[in-house]
C-alpha cells in the first residue's frame, strides 16, 4: 500500500489514452495528478512516462465526454472542471482531410482539428492559393446525396476509384510565397489575365509549396464535363424543400472540426458560402475564378438554381467556348508579340472585374445634388385572378427611389395616378430576347405581403435603362450612385449574347466540332431535344462568345450566373412565430425574403440595411430580429440548426465591411462576435 502522505491526500489518478502508432507500447497511461496542476504540466507527465522518442509538439488533450479541447495549457485541471472519471485522448492536432472541390476534384491534405473552422479554412485555400478565404466554408454532404451516392455505388458492377489529389506531406500553413492571402499593389502576378495559365516568374515557387505545377493547373482550369449517365446518378433538387437540405450541413466556423464530430480521412465540401466575391482580379485569382465558375456550372447543370431555356443555351455556349478556347491554346504555342493587345485585354478583364463586384472604375465626379431621372411611355401590367391581364400604356417617371406613372406625357406636371416606392422590393428580369419581350417584374412589399407588377419596355436599350434603375432602387440607391452605368452596361452585354440568329456556317460547324452537346446542358433539356437539334442550338448561341479568350468565357459566365434572378439565395425551411404553417426563408447577401414552401411565390421582403438588431434564444431555437418602423419578425428553422441562419446573416454583414485597403487584414475577432452568438 503506498500512504497517501506520500502523494498527498488531494492526488487522484487520471486516465489518458495516447494516440500513437508504436504498436510494442502501450496506449493508456494512468497519471497521478493534483487539481492544482496545470494542462502543460500534465502533458510533460505523460510523455516522461511514454517514453518514446519523437516530437510531440503537435499533440494536445482532447477531452472526450465534453467534446473539447483542452488548449490552454495554463488552466489548472480545477479551472477546466476535469476529475478522475475524464477520458482524456493525446492525439495530433492536424489530421488528415478530404476536401471535395466546387469543380468535383478531391484533395487530401493535413487540416487543423482544433482550431476554428474559421481558421481552418484560412490555412486551406493558403494551400490551394485562394484568397478571400472568407468566402468559403465547409460543408457535411446531406443524407440524400449520401444515399444517392451508395445506391450508385451498390448498382456499378466495377468499384468506382476516385482521383484524388495528395497534398499530405506540406505544412499545413504553407502556401504560394508570392501569394499573401490579400491583394497588395506590390504582389507580383501569378496567372496570365488572358489564358489562366501560370506566369513564368511563378513557375519556380512550386518548388517550395504542396502545390505542383500539375496540381496547380487541375484547380485552375476546368475538365471535360461529365456524361449524361453520370449527371442522371447525382442528386437534383425538384423542390424548394429540397434545395433547402443542400444548405443544412455547413459546419459552426466558430468551432473546431472535432468539437463537430469530423473524424480524420472524412470527406467534406469545400464551398463557396457567401456570394459576394470581393477583389476578383485574373493576375492573381485563376484557381479562385476557376472555382467560382465550377460551382456556378454544376448549380445550373443540375438545377440547383433555375433559368429559363435561353438563358441555359448562353451558359452552354459559354462553357462550349472554354473548351475550344482551351484546345485552341494547347495546340498552339502562345506569344505574345504586341503588348498594346494585352494590355487591352487587361483593360477589358478590369472593367469585367468592376462589374462583377458592382464597382466603378471611372473617376469622372457626378453632381450628386443632381439625381438623374428616367422619363419613358411603358407597358402597365397588373395581373388579375379572375380575367386576363390589364396591358395599358403609361408615362413613366422614375426618380430618386420611386416610379410614377400618369396618363400621357402632358399630365406629367399633376399629381401621378400611383407612385410605387421601390425601395426594398424584389425585382425579378421578364426577358425572351427573340420574341423581343423586355419585362420587368416588380415585386412591391405592402401590409399584408406583396403587391405585383410588370413593366414592358420597347426595346433592349430602355429594359437595361430601366431595369438598373429598378434594382439599384430596390436596395435604396438611385441612379446618381456609381454603379448605374456598370449595371446598365452589364444587362446590356447579357442580352446581346441572347441575341442571335442561325447562320448556315453554324449548321454545318456542327459536323466540324467535335462536341457532346449533353455535357453542357441540364438532364431537362437533354432528354427534350436531339443531339444533332442540341448541337446546333448551343452553336447558335456561341457565335455571340466566340471571340472570348478563356479567362473572360469565365467571367462571363459568372456574371451571366449573378444576372439569374434566384442567385446567391440560400433556403431553409422555418416556421414563423404565430403561423400554422412552414414556409421558406430565402437569404441573401443583402436581404432575406419569405417565399411561400408550396408555389414559390415571394411572401415579404426585409433588407439588411433596414435591420436594427438579431439575436437568437438558444432555449427555443428561435432567431428574432428587428427593422426599422417597428418591423419584427421571429422564426424557428427546421431544416437545420438556427446557427447556421445566425451564422449567415452576420457573415453577411462582416463581408459588407470589406474594403481594398492594401493594408488590410481580417478582423477574425469581428466576424465571431457577429456570427458566434452566445450559446
Amino acid at each position: 500500500m503506498i500512504s497517501s502522505s506520500e502523494y498527498g491526500s488531494h492526488s487522484w489518478e487520471l486516465l489518458v489514452t495516447v494516440d500513437h502508432q508504436h504498436e510494442e507500447v502501450q496506449k493508456e497511461f494512468l497519471l497521478r495528478v493534483t487539481g492544482d496542476l496545470h494542462i502543460g504540466g500534465v502533458m510533460l507527465k505523460l510523455v516522461e512516462q511514454i517514453k518514446i522518442p519523437q516530437d510531440w509538439s503537435d499533440y494536445a488533450l482532447w477531452w472526450e465526454q465534453k467534446k473539447c479541447w483542452l488548449l490552454k495549457t495554463h488552466w489548472t485541471l480545477d479551472k477546466c472542471g476535469v476529475q478522475a472519471d475524464a477520458k482524456l485522448f493525446f492525439t495530433t492536432q492536424h489530421k488528415m482531410l478530404r476536401l471535395r472541390l466546387p469543380n468535383m476534384k478531391t484533395v487530401r491534405l493535413k487540416v487543423s482539428f482544433s482550431s476554428m473552422v474559421f481558421k481552418a479554412v484560412s490555412d486551406i485555400c493558403k494551400i490551394l492559393n485562394i484568397r478571400r478565404s472568407e468566402e468559403l466554408s465547409l460543408l457535411k454532404q446531406s443524407e440524400d446525396v449520401l444515399k444517392k451516392k451508395k445506391k450508385k455505388d451498390k448498382n456499378s458492377k466495377e468499384p468506382l476509384t476516385e482521383d484524388i489529389i495528395n497534398l499530405c506531406n506540406s505544412p499545413v500553413t504553407s502556401g504560394l510565397s508570392g501569394s499573401p492571402g490579400l491583394y497588395s499593389k506590390t504582389m507580383t502576378p501569378i496567372y496570365d489575365p488572358v489564358n489562366g495559365t501560370l506566369a513564368s516568374s511563378t513557375i519556380t515557387w512550386f518548388s517550395d509549396s504542396p502545390l505542383t505545377e500539375q496540381n496547380c493547373s487541375i484547380l485552375a482550369f476546368s475538365h471535360p464535363n461529365c456524361s449524361p449517365e453520370t449527371l442522371a446518378e447525382m442528386y437534383q433538387p425538384r423542390t424548394l424543400a429540397d434545395k433547402a437540405k443542400l444548405n443544412a450541413g455547413w459546419l459552426d466556423s466558430s468551432r473546431s472540426l472535432m468539437e463537430q464530430g469530423i473524424l480524420e480521412d472524412d470527406q467534406l465540401l469545400l464551398r463557396f458560402k457567401y456570394y459576394t466575391f470581393f477583389d476578383l482580379n485574373p493576375k492573381y485569382d485563376a484557381v479562385r475564378i476557376n472555382q467560382i465558375y465550377e460551382q456556378a456550372r454544376w448549380a445550373i447543370l443540375l438545377e440547383e438554381i433555375d433559368c429559363t431555356e435561353e438563358e441555359m443555351l448562353i451558359f452552354a455556349a459559354l462553357q462550349a467556348q472554354y473548351h475550344v478556347s482551351k484546345l485552341s491554346l494547347s495546340s498552339e504555342a502562345q506569344d505574345f508579340t504586341c503588348e498594346s493587345e494585352v494590355d487591352e485585354v487587361e483593360a477589358a478583364l478590369s472593367n469585367l472585374e468592376v462589374t462583377l463586384e458592382g464597382g466603378n472604375t471611372s473617376n469622372i465626379l457626378e453632381d450628386i445634388t443632381d439625381i438623374p431621372k428616367l422619363a419613358d411611355n411603358l407597358r402597365l401590367v397588373r395581373p388579375r385572378k379572375l380575367s386576363l391581364k390589364a396591358i395599358k400604356p403609361y408615362w413613366f417617371v422614375f426618380k430618386d427611389t420611386s416610379v410614377s406613372y400618369f396618363k400621357n406625357k402632358e399630365s406629367a406636371q399633376g399629381e401621378p395616378i400611383e407612385k410605387l416606392n421601390l425601395k426594398g422590393c424584389e425585382v425579378v428580369p421578364d426577358v425572351n430576347v427573340a420574341a423581343k419581350k423586355f419585362g420587368i417584374k416588380l415585386l412591391i412589399p405592402v401590409a399584408d405581403g406583396m403587391n405585383e407588377v410588370y413593366l414592358r419596355c420597347e426595346d433592349e436599350n430602355q429594359y437595361a435603362r430601366w431595369m438598373a434603375a429598378c434594382v439599384l432602387a430596390s436596395k435604396g440607391k438611385t441612379m446618381a450612385d456609381s454603379s448605374y452605368h456598370p449595371e446598365v452596361h452589364k444587362i446590356l452585354s447579357f442580352l446581346k449574347m441572347k441575341n442571335w440568329t442561325m447562320s448556315p456556317q453554324a449548321v454545318s460547324d456542327t459536323e466540324s466540332i467535335d462536341m457532346k452537346p449533353e455535357c453542357f446542358v441540364s438532364l431537362r433539356y437533354t432528354k427534350k431535344y436531339k443531339s444533332k437539334q442540341l448541337a446546333a442550338r448551343i452553336l447558335e448561341a456561341h457565335q455571340n462568345v466566340s471571340h472570348m479568350s478563356l479567362v473572360e468565357a469565365k467571367l462571363r459566365f459568372i456574371q451571366a450566373w449573378q444576372s439569374l434572378p434566384e442567385f446567391g439565395l440560400s433556403y431553409y425551411i422555418v416556421r414563423f412565430k404565430g403561423s400554422k404553417k412552414d414556409d421558406v426563408l430565402g437569404v441573401s447577401y443583402n436581404r432575406l425574403i419569405r417565399i411561400d414552401i408550396a408555389t414559390g411565390d415571394p411572401i415579404t421582403t426585409w433588407r439588411f440595411s433596414n435591420m436594427k438588431q438579431w439575436n437568437v434564444n438558444w432555449e427555443i431555437r428561435q432567431v428574432a430580429i428587428e427593422f426599422d418602423q417597428n418591423v419584427s419578425i421571429a422564426f424557428t428553422c427546421l431544416s437545420a440548426d438556427c446557427k447556421i441562419i445566425h451564422e449567415y446573416i452576420g457573415g453577411y454583414i462582416f463581408l459588407s465591411t470589406r474594403s481594398k485597403d492594401q493594408n488590410e487584414t481580417l478582423d477574425e475577432d469581428l466576424f465571431h462576435k457577429l456570427t458566434g452568438g452566445q450559446e
